[in-house]
């Protein structure tokens, strides 16, 4: 996403009302067309010849702030079909909206542009043209740019994660990947093995993994800036279970089990936060925490009915090993405690009950974060076009965990599950805590705008606006 381009395809983005520019860019007739055409409800216009394609991107002013950068996104990812079809393989952007609306556009086409071709013989046949997306605007600075570019790098790490097979990205190799990101960005990574994690008492993580011949891997992240701003630490707890059958209570395969490479959602949003914080420089001190297993009904596979014991002491009763995301969070959650966390954010792809709540259109979230927190959060959502909706975390939900021969169940029953799901990883934590159930947007069947089909990077961009505009705590 180099800052200048001048011999590349042109995109003009234009507010609907002010078109002097046109006259000094278009011919006479192409000027009268565009004013024409920008009187009715046409977006675009395209002109071509001289062996160049140019155009212009004819944006309205409706809505907030926020609802008007979300349309520039998706009107550059909308635009994207066009310049494919005209095999465009670089394309500058030359702002004469008033509303500077370079950089979301960029943001928009980089983000739509996005393909996952590792496993292709032929990938030149699957390739998308388009190479570049440069800048002619001297709103823009340099700084603001290379900080967007590392910021997409880090949504396409993130969904290059996710998109991965298990039979490469197993725990181990989860915990390797993240170690790449760490070189690259400048952030540090230990990776805790099974015998560490047997030391620790991490009962939930080693349960769940019994039934894998892959070990089991904690991955530690740290990255802290030498002015942060934040006197403790934000930890990021991010689900890993690299693949998630349901264990021995097994998923039907059709609908449910074909995507579940995509359980560990939670722990790419981690990694590519944590990438684009470090790379960008922001002035935070951020600690990533990774618990990853897949979830398999191998011969010793933990079963409904055991008792197993989290890090901290606490008995859970399994009646569900579809359950098992909630097990390893556990222990990383508990495993949190001894940085006495300025705040502790969890993302996961946890529960059903979150996605058909709220569907691919938002994020479930509750937590004990103070209010000033959730608002800045929230705030980040609607900017990032990452909506989150708060559920309740009632003390009425509690007793629905209760076992009769426990301190714990794992699940809460047929309803409320989501929310169920949020009390018992409530359960523990001692600090201002948020829990992100990302399972409704994390990984989609067919793409929708700028976010493409599988993989989407959910959770990324969102923290990374609220790590650098929002309150801490």
């Amino acid at each position: 996403m180099p800052n200048r381009g001048a011999n590349d395809h042109l995109v003009v983005l234009s507010d609907k009302q002010e078109l002097g520019w046109a006259d000094s860019l278009l011919t006479p007739a192409e000027a009268a067309f565009l004013r024409q055409l920008a009187q009715g409800p046409t977006g675009h216009a395209l002109f071509t010849g001289g062996g160049r394609i140019l155009v212009v991107e004819l944006l309205e002013a409706k809505g907030s702030a926020q609802q008007v950068r979300e349309a520039t996104r998706r009107a550059a990812s909308d635009r994207l079909d066009l310049l494919r079809h005209y095999r465009v393989e670089h394309v500058a952007v030359l702002n004469h909206s008033q509303k500077h609306r370079s950089l979301d556009y960029a943001e928009g086409m980089v983000l739509a542009n996005y393909q996952f071709l590792k496993y292709f013989k032929e990938k030149k046949e699957k390739t998308t043209p388009l190479q570049s997306v440069s800048l002619m605007a001297d709103q823009v600075s340099e700084e603001s740019l290379r900080e967007l570019q590392v910021l997409c790098e880090a949504v396409c790490m993130a969904r290059d994660l996710v998109n991965e097979p298990v039979n490469f990205l197993s725990a181990q190799q989860l915990s390797k990947e993240f170690a790449r990101m760490g070189g690259l960005a400048g952030f540090s990574v230990n990776v805790l093995e099974k015998a560490e994690i047997e030391a620790l008492g991490m009962g939930g993580l080693l349960s769940v993994n019994l039934g894998s011949q892959q070990p089991p891997t904690f991955t530690v992240m740290e990255y802290k800036s030498a002015n942060a701003r934040n006197d403790r630490p934000v930890v990021l707890v991010g689900k890993g279970v690299v693949y998630d059958t349901g264990g021995l209570s097994l998923k039907p395969t059709l609908n449910s089990m074909d995507s579940m490479k995509c359980d560990m959602a939670g722990a790419a949003a981690v990694g590519g936060i944590l990438y684009a914080a470090a790379k960008n420089r922001l002035p935070v001190h951020l600690i990533g925490l990774v618990p990853a297993t897949d979830n398999r009904p191998g011969e010793n596979a933990y079963v409904p009915g055991d008792v197993i014991r989290i890090s901290d002491g606490t008995t859970v009763e399994v009646l569900n090993c579809d359950a098992e995301g909630r097990l390893i969070l556990a222990d990383a959650l508990h495993y949190a405690k001894q940085y006495g966390p300025q705040l502790v954010i969890d993302f996961a792809t946890l529960t059903g009950a979150a996605a058909v709540a709220v569907g691919p259109q938002g994020i479930v979230y509750m937590g004990t974060a103070p209010e000033t927190v959730k608002t800045d959060l929230e705030n980040s959502g609607l900017e990032v076009r990452e909506r989150l909706v708060e559920f309740p975390l009632w003390d009425d939900y509690a007793d629905l965990l209760r076992s009769d021969i426990a301190d714990m169940k794992n699940i809460g029953g047929s309803s409320a599950g989501a929310i169920t799901a949020g009390k018992f990883l409530q359960h523990f934590t001692d600090y201002p805590w948020l829990h992100l159930d990302i399972a409704g947007g994390a990984f989609l069947s067919s793409s929708e705008g700028y976010r493409p089909k599988g993989g989407t990077g959910q959770g990324v961009r969102l923290v990374y606006d609220f790590l650098k505009n929002g309150r801490l705590g």
